[in-house]
This record gives C-alpha cells, sequence and structure tokens, in this order.
C-alpha cells in the first residue's frame, strides 16, 4: 500500500438516490416515507425556469415541515452558471440548513468550482446556527468535468460522492444517442467473418469509460461512486441490467427517478445472503491461517489471500450498514 492515506467520506447507506422536482411538493411526503437511502430535492433540470423561485420555497418548506430523520436529504441546485445558484444555497441554508446533509452540485467542470461553493456554504455555516458541516455530491456530467474529476474529487473536505450525468455528458460529448442511459445497438462489435458462420453482433456499453473512470476518481478519494438516471421507467430489465453492470465495476448506488426503481436500485446495490456468507467464511478462513502463519489458504478449491481479506471485509460492512448482519 501506499503511505499516502486515503480519508474515507461519511458511511452512509447510498444504494438508491430518490430525485424529486421542488416544484411539486405534494411528493415530498410520499418521498420521506420511500425506501430510498437518500432523497435529493431538485430545483435545477426538473424546474422550469418560471417555477425556481417557488421550487426553492417550497424545498425550504418541506424540510422544515416534514419529517426526514429516517432519510439523508440532498438538495440538487442550479449551476454555478447560472443567477440561481447563489440563491439556492443562501435560503436553503440560512433557513432550513439544519436539516440538510447534502448539496448536489450539477455540471462540475473544474476544482475551482467546488472551491466556490466550499466558501458560501463555510460562510453561511459559521454565519448561522449549522451545526454540522454539509456535504457534498458533484454531478460529473461534461467534458470539462471528466477531463478534470481528479481534482475535482479532491477539491473539498467535504465532497461524499461522485454521480456520473449520463444525458448531460452524452450532450456535452456530442455522443449519437438521445437515451438517458442504457445501451445503442450501434456500439457493437461483429465476431470474425472468416468463418462459414453468420456473423453475431455483440452489443456494448459504451458509458463503460466513464463509469469506470468516475470509480477510479471517486475510491482513490475516499468518495462514494453512484450512477446515476436510466430514463426509461417501463424497463425495469433495462435498468436491472444497468445497475448490476455499474455494481460490478464499484459503483455503490444508483438514482431513481421514478418510485419504481426504488426497490431495483436497492436490490442490486445490496450484497446477496451468498455473498455475505461467502466473505465471513473468507476471514474466518484467513484468521485460522494466521494463527498457523500462513498468508494464504485454499477455500472451496481457490485461492484465499490477504487481498481476499480486503474484499471480504468490504462485503461486510456493507452488510453491516444495511443491517444484514
Amino acid at each position: 500500500m501506499s503511505f499516502f492515506e486515503i480519508i474515507n467520506a461519511p458511511a452512509r447507506l447510498n444504494r438508491s438516490e430518490l430525485a424529486v422536482p421542488g416544484s411539486q411538493p405534494e411528493l415530498f411526503e410520499k418521498a420521506a416515507k420511500s425506501d430510498a437511502d437518500i432523497i435529493f430535492l431538485d430545483l435545477e433540470d426538473a424546474v422550469a425556469p418560471e417555477q425556481k423561485v417557488q421550487a426553492r420555497q417550497n424545498v425550504i418548506e418541506g424540510l422544515n415541515d416534514i419529517d426526514w430523520s429516517e432519510k439523508t436529504i440532498s438538495v440538487r441546485i442550479n449551476g454555478l452558471d447560472t443567477h440561481y445558484m447563489y440563491r439556492d444555497v443562501v435560503d436553503i441554508l440560512e433557513k432550513a440548513g439544519d436539516k440538510l446533509d447534502l448539496i448536489m452540485i450539477p455540471k462540475v467542470g473544474t476544482a475551482s468550482d467546488v472551491y466556490a461553493l466550499d466558501m458560501l456554504v463555510t460562510q453561511i455555516e459559521e454565519a448561522t446556527s449549522i451545526k454540522r458541516p454539509i456535504g457534498f455530491e458533484h454531478i460529473i456530467e461534461t467534458a470539462l468535468g471528466m477531463q478534470n474529476i481528479e481534482s475535482i474529487a479532491a477539491a473539498s473536505k467535504r465532497n461524499e460522492s461522485l454521480h456520473f450525468g449520463v444525458a448531460d455528458y452524452a450532450a456535452s460529448t456530442k455522443a449519437r444517442t438521445t437515451a438517458i442511459g442504457g445501451v445503442n445497438e450501434k456500439y457493437s462489435v461483429l465476431t470474425d467473418g472468416d468463418s462459414d458462420k453468420p456473423r453475431e453482433t455483440h452489443w456494448g456499453d459504451m458509458w463503460h469509460y466513464a463509469l469506470a473512470r468516475l470509480v477510479v476518481a471517486a475510491r482513490a478519494n475516499g468518495l462514494r461512486p453512484i450512477d446515476g438516471p436510466f430514463g426509461d421507467f417501463s424497463d425495469d430489465d433495462g435498468f436491472l441490467a444497468a445497475a448490476n453492470r455499474a455494481a460490478t465495476l464499484g459503483l455503490e448506488g444508483k438514482w431513481a427517478i421514478h418510485p419504481s426503481q426504488i426497490k431495483l436500485a436497492n436490490t442490486v446495490m445490496t450484497p446477496s445472503k451468498e455473498d455475505i456468507s461467502q466473505a465471513v467464511a473468507i476471514l474466518e478462513a484467513m484468521d485460522e491461517a494466521k494463527q498457523t502463519g500462513k498468508g494464504a489458504v485454499s477455500l472451496n478449491g481457490k485461492l484465499v489471500d490477504l487481498a481476499s481479506i480486503r474484499q471480504a471485509e468490504v462485503l461486510v460492512e456493507k452488510g453491516r450498514q444495511i443491517g444484514i448482519i
């Protein structure tokens, strides 16, 4: 291991993150009673310009009037390039900051964006009665943000998670798609055409690079990597496939843009009982090996070593967080 110490963000369950438009306060109570781990009240993309001011007021009232005690609560503010952003931050923190856990920052492009918001939030915290520091969630959804993702991830002690915003990222990179997440039949390869067999088409995942890079930047800085939206909320199988790809890469959560996606995200992002049992068995086997001076051992015909311990510990800790251990 490197001598450099990675400081992990506060441990929070982040399997599912439910998006709730700030312009629809009638949905707030339902969101508070849902099974989502984190809820973000949205002031940005889900709110039309003429509704921005009222949506902000709705969020302030909702934060103060509704019992969110069982949830981690975030607010997605408007972009730093808009005139709505500063008032989002000032009004919400001054009037309901003690009810807020996180601020979600859209279209983060540089570390300076993070620094600017950190300065503003710090000043408000110092000037008010907010007793606990508010964390940051960053949406990487532009080519600029992806280029600077490493410095963004390291830009503030408030940072907790990096999210992949697939739709705006596609627009920023001029990708040939109009879907929000999912696969594309044109992103595919053909099998070799030299044989007598018909050539087969195998679809690929056009978002693999972006997600893999986001995982590395997040984990190298102790943050949670989270996959963003899957736009077709009538396609459960497609959502599950996307969530499974993300989980396999190391992401630990996914957005739910519709309540029906909450259970799907929680299911995929929760380790199975079999995985937990295997992890516990690995730790027990390695503990026995350690007592006999061995650094590795065979378990069910497979090599188990110190790296296996670290993998198993991650699963066991996740099980404890969820409450299945």
